[in-house]
């Protein structure tokens, strides 16, 4: 693979892509990109081929970047390959490890890798997808995970490399594990995560909300959330509340025909006709039919559900394909209009700093 193939693929000086995502082959890249950019359902995952040429994702949210998926059989000891073009644009490198394979030669792959990304890049956030957890039980996802991060850490230690940003993530594409470990990758490429929660915060503080998350809708992940502890239950039932509501804002259209009854203007028909046989010599059908139209794609959608266990979900489309999802107790319904006045305060911070930013 040359620079010139891999420049062709967006880099170089342009800034995007944000995100490398690499790792030995079948380790399971092509799976998360196609679940969490595409809408592929797991199971038809497994179809998948193997890559073997660079592929860019494109996510647009809060802020603009691509993820680039390099195929496993990649070597930067390859005179052709040049590190440098690779890493010095990118915010991220997402490094997967199959959990359910023998996982000896992605660590070295991993530790070559790592070495080459930080001579280029020293910034650059590593991530590490213990991948395919699902398969495992509850001790063993936590033994692989201790043994992974120790053998890297150790390695690193021996070469000197005490400053390396290196995180590790449990995920699986069968549940929401790989979502957040997602949205903790994103939000470190966020320069206004800071005010974003600071906002946050503020809105739950003078509103009863318990907790309070922005998302982006397409990929259900979040961009920001409060400082109050976020569990795992929480962060499922809210990304399934906004499938539920997408699901069923489709589902219903905006009837714009005139109301029974209501008054109309004596001269539109006569009008309507004028402008059809006068519209610049091209006639427009302006008659109302009895199909209402479809929801403009540009609609917000908003939603309220309560649980069985009295926690209200409120749902509220924000700006760039964000939704404001926020948990509040049922005391907290009699004062839903404070809620709401409150919320239209974030919307307008939110605008202003995303056309700062």
């Amino acid at each position: 693979m040359s620079a010139e193939e891999l420049h062709g693929h967006g880099f170089g000086a342009n800034p995007s892509p944000r995100i490398v995502m690499m790792g030995l082959r079948r380790g399971g890249k092509s799976s998360i990109c196609q679940v969490m950019f595409h809408n592929m359902q797991p199971l038809d995952t497994l179809y998948i081929e193997s890559t073997t040429a660079p592929t860019t994702s494109v996510f647009s949210s809060f802020i603009d970047f691509a993820v680039m998926e390099l195929p496993g059989q990649i070597n930067f000891t390859d005179a052709m390959i040049d590190a440098e073009r690779i890493f010095s644009s990118c915010g991220a490198l997402i490094y997967v490890i199959d959990s359910q394979d023998e996982y000896i030669n992605a660590l070295a792959n991993l530790h070559s890798i790592i070495i080459h990304a930080v001579n280029a890049n020293p910034t650059i956030n590593i991530e590490v997808f213990i991948h395919k957890v699902d398969g495992l039980s509850e001790d063993f996802r936590l033994d692989a995970q201790r043994d992974i991060t120790q053998r890297v850490t150790d390695e690193l230690l021996d070469d000197g490399l005490v400053n390396v940003s290196i995180s590790f993530h449990l995920t699986s594409i069968f549940d929401h594990s790989i979502y957040e470990a997602f949205s903790r990758v994103v939000q470190k490429l966020i320069p206004q995560l800071a005010t974003l929660e600071n906002l946050l915060n503020v809105l739950c503080q003078h509103s009863g909300i318990d907790k309070a998350f922005l998302f982006d809708i397409g990929s259900k992940i979040f961009v920001a959330t409060d400082s109050s502890p976020l569990d795992i239950p929480t962060y499922e039932i809210c990304t399934d509340f906004i499938d539920i509501t997408v699901d069923m804002n489709n589902l219903y259209a905006v009837d714009r025909r005139p109301k029974s009854g209501s008054r109309t203007d004596p001269n539109a028909n006569s009008n309507n006709n004028n402008n059809n046989n006068h519209n610049n010599g091209i006639a427009v059908n302006q008659n109302t039919t009895d199909r209402p139209e479809p929801i403009p794609p540009g609609r917000p959608i908003g939603s309220t559900s309560r649980l069985s266990n009295g926690v209200i979900l409120y749902l509220q489309q924000m700006v760039k394909g964000l939704a404001l999802v926020c948990l509040m107790r049922k005391e907290s319904m009699p004062k839903i209009a404070l809620v709401e006045y409150n919320i239209e305060f974030f919307r307008d911070a939110l605008e202003q700093l995303w056309l700062i930013g």
